[in-house]
């Protein structure tokens, strides 16, 4: 009995020296932390600029990650100043360009930013109704608009596109290939979209100021701008039979909101905070940020995506008027990034791309019916729709993180309904980096770009697989000697694809989808940092 006492006092004691063992361990283990450098005020100012044009989108304005990785003071005082500024100019193998080596930091601006991450990050200011009231202009009331066209170009045949560094966005009539006009818009605008009757075009900058363009007008010119906020990258109009063109709605980055404006002014009508908990570990984020937004076929809703909570919402906007907003909460996957939709638009697909997943929402029974893992790093901009002829009805998306195209199935009945949300096929491209992908229903091509990838020779060119024949290996095409290529459209009829070398130069390359030819060459003084460029008619119908 007095052993066995003597044991059990001895108990604490162990427990005590293996904590005390633990911890050393544990502290050993952990990498010692640099000092915080010294910066200047001017320099942290200068910092901020360059980290909210490059780095926020990927790290987060509070760099607490997502698409990239976190760069909290915790992570970055791990490596020294020259290993940062050494990642940040040169890049890295998944999916981070070199900003040095694309020529578009300097290595002292490297050295700067390497520092600017390593002290405490500081939140912008918020950004309420009172703001955005004191930005919206309406330059053109609907009542001093025309009736009717103004010019007798095809509208259906403009591509509206985004001159990136410019802050402008570039009218190009499809047909004869002339630019029509320039616009100003936002700073460095992520996305577009057109109202349902495809008369008006929507522009969100990363500077959250959203433009509305009316494309009857000749020239086209815009009607009515507002800024949402300090940061934002998505917007999208009401195309729900009884609410054509009524709404509109942007995403914003921050402060973390969705905005939901009048369709035919811009007038800011509601804010709605996204800010809360994940839907996995349920902790509160100060930054959940609106990623991609598409505006729904079966419902009076909008699609929202918060990026770093992992969840999607179905916005019903139909009781507006009488003051009511409805929202139905999805658990998806963090962290939600972009997509699009399937072949019958009923299923929306987005990347969760720092989980390697893209998940499926069901719009019409609302709710997720899928998660499926892809890749490293799925990004497929609105992804690309076709028929693979061993596997039937696929939805396709690039990666980031490696060279490859995953197609995932997506018809939950009929013959092929054993492939229903499972990668069927993987396709191997030139290189990682990818950010687009794109086909036509009436084309046999399908065209990928490779645009972060380290590799000079990938990201100037094009892998394009023949969807008759998948076993076969991509045809390669280089299109430049300066710049990268990005994003790929297809015109109305969709047998020219659109392609953009994206540098200050710039240039628009079409191409014959039938000949894989270069058909010409769009250049013009104006076409400064050309990047997304979106057709009228395929992006009013959802085409891709």
């Amino acid at each position: 009995m007095k052993k066995l006492l003597f044991y059990v006092l001895l108990i604490p004691i162990f427990l005590i020296a293996n904590i005390g063992i633990s911890k050393a361990a544990e502290e050993a283990k952990a990498p010692a932390l640099q000092p915080v450098p010294e910066i200047s005020k001017e320099d942290f100012a200068k910092a901020t600029g360059i980290y909210f044009n490059r780095c926020g989108g990927c790290h987060g304005t509070l760099r607490k990650g997502a698409t990239g990785k976190s760069l909290m003071p915790d992570k970055t005082l791990t490596k020294t100043v020259a290993k940062l500024a050494g990642i940040i100019y040169d890049g890295t193998e998944g999916g981070m360009p070199g900003w040095g080596t694309t020529g578009v930091l300097s290595k002292e601006e490297s050295e700067l930013l390497a520092k600017f991450i390593q002290h405490e990050p500081v939140a912008p200011p918020e950004w309420n109704m009172k703001d955005m009231k004191a930005t919206w202009k309406l330059i053109v009331p609907p009542d001093k608009r025309p009736t009717a066209p103004a010019h007798k170009r095809n509208i259906e045949n403009f591509f509206a596109v985004i001159l990136r560094d410019a802050g402008q966005i570039g009218i190009i009539d499809g047909d004869t290939k002339e630019i029509v006009t320039v616009v100003n818009s936002g700073f460095a605008v992520h996305t577009l979209r057109y109202s349902y009757s495809g008369r008006y075009l929507y522009t969100i900058g990363r500077d959250a100021k959203a433009t509305m363009v009316d494309l009857w007008m000749n020239p086209p010119q815009t009607v009515a701008e507002v800024k949402t906020g300090i940061e934002a990258r998505s917007i999208d109009s009401s195309k729900y039979k009884g609410f054509y063109d009524k709404y509109a709605v942007v995403g914003n980055y921050w402060p973390p909101s969705y905005v939901i404006l009048d369709g035919q002014t811009l007038e800011p009508l509601k804010i709605v905070s996204t800010r809360g908990y994940t839907y996995d570990t349920n902790e509160y984020h100060p930054e959940l940020r609106v990623a991609s937004i598409v505006a729904s076929h079966h419902a009076p809703e909008w699609v929202l995506n918060i990026k770093e909570a992992g969840i999607t919402l179905l916005v019903d906007y139909s009781k507006l008027s009488e003051g009511t907003i409805t929202e139905t909460r999805i658990d998806a996957e963090r962290f939600l990034h972009d997509g699009g939709w399937d072949k019958t638009k009923r299923y929306f697909l987005v990347a969760a791309n720092m989980r390697d997943k893209v998940v499926v929402i069901d719009t019409k029974d609302r709710k997720r019916v899928a998660v499926v893992e892809t890749g490293v790093k799925p990004h497929p901009g609105r992804g690309a729709n076709f028929n693979d002829p061993k596997n039937g009805p696929v939805y396709a998306t690039p990666h980031l993180g490696e060279p490859m195209v995953a197609l995932i199935g997506t018809a939950p009945e009929g013959k092929y309904k054993g492939n229903a949300w499972k990668v069927v096929r993987k396709l191997k491209t030139a290189g990682e980096g990818g950010l687009f992908i794109k086909t036509h229903p009436r084309s046999n091509n399908l065209w990928v770009d490779h645009t972060l990838a380290k590799s000079e020779d990938a990201y100037r060119s094009v892998s394009i697989f023949n969807i008759k024949d998948l076993d076969a290996p991509p045809k390669i095409i280089k299109l430049a000697d300066r710049g990268r290529i990005v994003h790929m459209e297809y015109n109305k009829a969709g047998d020219e694809v659109w392609i953009a070398l994206w540098d200050k130069k710039g240039e628009i390359i079409v191409f014959d989808d039938n000949t894989l030819k270069e058909k010409t060459r769009i250049t013009d003084s104006r076409l400064v940092t050309p990047t997304g460029k979106f057709n009228v008619y395929n992006t009013r119908y959802d085409i891709y």
